[in-house]
C-alpha cells in the first residue's frame, strides 16, 4: 500500500493516537461543560433571583460566560504559541474543570457570574490549543480528517449532557437527589471528567514542528504568539479580521440564539402540562427533563452537521462548505424560533437546527489553522474563534432587551431570536475574500 492509498488513521503511530485522543477528550469535555451551563443556566438564575426574572436575566449570564470565553481564548491562545500547546491546554482544562465544580456552590447571582466568567476563560482556551496541537503533531495527510473527527466527536460531550440532564430530571421528579437542586448537581458533575483527564497530559509532549519552529524563529527574530505580528503583517491581518467576521457569525448563531432553545422548549412543556395539576416542583422537573431532551436532539443533529460539513470541506473546499453551513444555520434557526409551536415538533425541528448551527464548527476546525503560520497558529485560530465571542456576548443581551421591550414574554423572546439570526448572513459576505486552502500545506513562518 502506497502512502497515498492509506486511510488517514493509517499514518498514525501509537503516540499520534495519544495526542489525538487527549486533545479530542479535552475538547469533548469542554463542550460537555458548555452544555451543562446551557442546561443549568435558567434554573440557577431562577433559584438565585426568582423564577419571574429568569427569562430576562439568564441571557446576561450567557454574556458573562462568553466574555470570559473571549478573554481566555485570546490570552491562552497566544501563550500556547509562546510556551507550548500541551502545557497551556492542561491549564485550560484544570481551570474550567475546577470552576465548573465550584459553580455548584454559588450562593448569589454575582457569585454565579464571577465563577462562570473564570470558567469561560478556561473553556475559551481549549479550541485554539487543541487544533494547533493536533495540526502540528499528526502527519500532513491525516491533519484535515483528524481535525474534522475531533470536532465531530465533541458532540458526544453535548449528547452526554442531554442524557445526564434527562437522568437528573428523572431523579428530581422522584425526589431522589436528597433535596439538592438539579442545577447544582449538574455543575458538580462537570468537574469530574476534566479532573480525571488531567493526569494523562503527562504523556503529551510539545509538537516537534513547534519546537523546531521556535528554534528557527529565535534565529530569525520571529515572535511567537505576537498580536502585533498577527494584526500588522498584511497577510495574517487579512486572514485574522475576515476569519473573525466569518466565525463570529456562526458563534452568534449558536451561542447568541441556538443555545436558548431550552427556553422555548420549557414554554411548550408548560403549555402542554398546564392542565395536568402538577405541583411547582413537579412542573420544574418536567421542564428540566424536556429541556435535556431538546438539547439531546439538537446535539444529535449537531454531530451529523459537523461530520457532514467537515467532510464536504475536505472534498469540495473550505469556503463552499463554510457558506453552505452558515446558510443552513440561518434557515433552520428562523424555522425553530418562528414555527416550533408544539411539543411534538421538537423531535424534528431541533435536530435540523443543530445540524445547521454546529455544521459551521466542523469547518472551523479544519480551516482556521490553515490560515496562520506555526508562530501564530494558536493565536490566530483563537483570535478568530474567540474574539468573536465579544460580539456574540452582545447577542444574549440584545435578546434580553428585545424580550423586555416586547413585554418580557416568550413571544418577545422569539422575535428577538429571529432578529439576531440575520447576523449569520454576514459571514457569507466575507468568504470570497478569504483564500481557499484545500490541498495546500500549512503556512510557513517568514522573517
Amino acid at each position: 500500500m502506497t502512502e497515498m492509498q492509506k486511510k488517514w488513521w493509517q499514518h498514525f503511530t501509537p503516540y499520534h493516537w495519544v495526542v489525538f485522543t487527549v486533545a479530542s477528550l479535552a475538547w469533548l469535555i469542554d463542550c460537555l461543560n458548555q452544555q451543562l451551563f446551557n442546561l443549568a443556566r435558567d434554573a440557577s438564575v431562577g433559584a438565585l433571583l426568582g423564577a419571574d426574572r429568569a427569562t430576562e436575566y439568564a441571557p446576561y449570564v450567557t454574556s458573562v460566560f462568553l466574555l470570559g470565553w473571549a478573554i481566555g481564548g485570546l490570552i491562552l491562545g497566544s501563550l500556547g504559541d509562546r510556551y507550548g500547546r500541551a502545557r497551556m491546554l492542561l491549564l485550560a482544562v484544570l481551570m474550567y474543570g475546577v470552576c465548573t465544580g465550584l459553580t455548584a456552590f454559588a450562593g448569589s447571582y454575582l457569585a454565579l457570574c464571577l465563577l462562570l466568567l473564570i470558567t469561560g476563560i478556561g473553556v475559551g482556551g481549549v479550541f485554539g490549543l487543541t487544533v494547533a496541537l493536533v495540526s502540528d503533531s499528526v502527519p500532513e495527510p491525516s491533519r484535515a480528517p483528524a481535525l474534522g473527527i475531533l470536532q465531530s466527536c465533541s458532540s458526544f460531550g453535548n449528547i452526554a449532557v442531554g442524557l445526564i440532564g434527562m437522568a437528573i430530571g428523572y431523579l428530581a421528579y422522584h425526589q431522589m437527589l436528597g433535596g439538592l437542586p438539579p442545577w447544582r448537581v449538574l455543575f458538580a458533575i462537570g468537574a469530574v471528567p476534566a479532573l480525571a483527564l488531567a493526569p494523562f497530559f503527562a504523556k503529551v509532549k510539545e509538537p516537534e514542528k513547534w519546537v523546531e519552529a521556535k528554534k528557527r524563529g529565535a534565529a530569525m527574530g520571529i515572535k511567537f504568539g505576537s498580536y502585533g505580528d498577527l494584526l500588522l503583517k498584511p497577510t495574517w491581518r487579512k486572514h485574522a479580521w475576515l476569519g473573525l467576521i466569518a466565525c463570529s457569525a456562526g458563534i452568534v448563531g449558536l451561542w447568541g440564539i441556538g443555545n436558548f432553545s431550552p427556553v422555548i422548549v420549557r414554554s411548550l412543556v408548560a403549555a402542554h402540562l398546564a392542565d395536568a395539576g402538577l405541583s411547582p416542583d413537579e412542573l420544574s422537573s418536567q421542564k428540566a427533563y424536556w429541556g435535556a431532551v431538546g438539547l439531546l436532539l439538537q446535539n444529535i443533529g449537531g454531530f451529523c452537521g459537523m461530520f457532514a460539513l467537515s467532510k464536504l470541506a475536505q472534498v469540495k473546499g473550505r469556503r463552499i462548505a463554510f457558506g453552505i453551513a452558515l446558510t443552513l444555520s440561518f434557515v433552520f434557526t428562523v424555522m425553530v424560533f418562528k414555527f416550533m409551536r408544539g411539543i411534538d415538533q421538537i423531535f424534528w425541528m431541533l435536530p435540523l437546527m443543530g445540524f445547521g448551527q454546529y455544521s459551521v464548527f466542523g469547518v472551523y476546525a479544519i480551516y482556521l489553522p490553515e490560515l496562520f503560520p506555526t508562530s501564530l497558529r494558536s493565536t490566530g485560530t483563537s483570535f478568530c474563534y474567540n474574539f468573536g465571542r465579544l460580539l456574540a456576548a452582545s447577542a444574549p443581551f440584545t435578546i434580553g432587551q428585545v424580550t423586555r421591550s416586547l413585554g418580557g414574554d416568550i413571544e418577545g423572546f422569539r422575535t428577538g431570536g429571529i432578529a439576531v439570526s440575520f447576523v449569520l448572513l454576514i459571514g457569507i459576505v466575507v468568504l470570497p475574500f478569504l483564500p481557499e486552502t484545500k490541498g495546500k500545506p500549512l503556512p510557513e513562518d517568514t522573517a
